[in-house]
């Protein structure tokens, strides 16, 4: 099983005092014991390290670097692929809906994936099942 991981998980993973921090924690030991792969990109990798360094600091961004990176399989956007989101992104027309989440939606439909680990409403907007086994 593959379920893709957004930026929204992992800080409210990391963040003891994120509202979704206990949801985020359960559903990363879910994650661990039903032995999924987590797949994210590098777009999502750089917005979580700048929330983290600037909300939660140096410690904590060691930590993501360190402990929960190597865990990830992480796809490298190319310019074909920033292309198409940066199109879908301008036709939205919505301010809500940030360049990485529609790099997102684009990885999750090439490679196929149809769950997510997110506290993120766009993800279901766009059809994309949460991550609940």
């Amino acid at each position: 099983m593959v379920v893709f991981l957004d930026t929204s998980a992992i800080f409210a993973f990391l963040d003891a005092d994120d509202e979704h921090h206990a949801a985020a924690a359960e559903t990363w030991r879910r994650l661990d014991h039903s032995a999924a792969t987590l797949v994210t990109h590098n777009y999502v990798l750089v917005e979580a390290a700048v929330l983290i360094q600037r909300r939660l600091g140096g410690e904590a961004l060691r930590d993501f670097l360190e402990a929960v990176v190597p865990l990830l399989a992480v796809v490298w956007i190319g310019e074909d692929l920033h292309q198409a989101a940066a199109a879908a992104l301008l036709m939205s027309g919505r301010r809500r809906v940030s360049l990485v989440d529609c790099v997102s939606f684009e990885v999750m439909r090439r490679a196929g994936i149809c769950e997510f680990f997110a506290f993120d409403p766009h993800f279901d907007e766009m059809g994309f099942a949460p991550f609940e086994r």
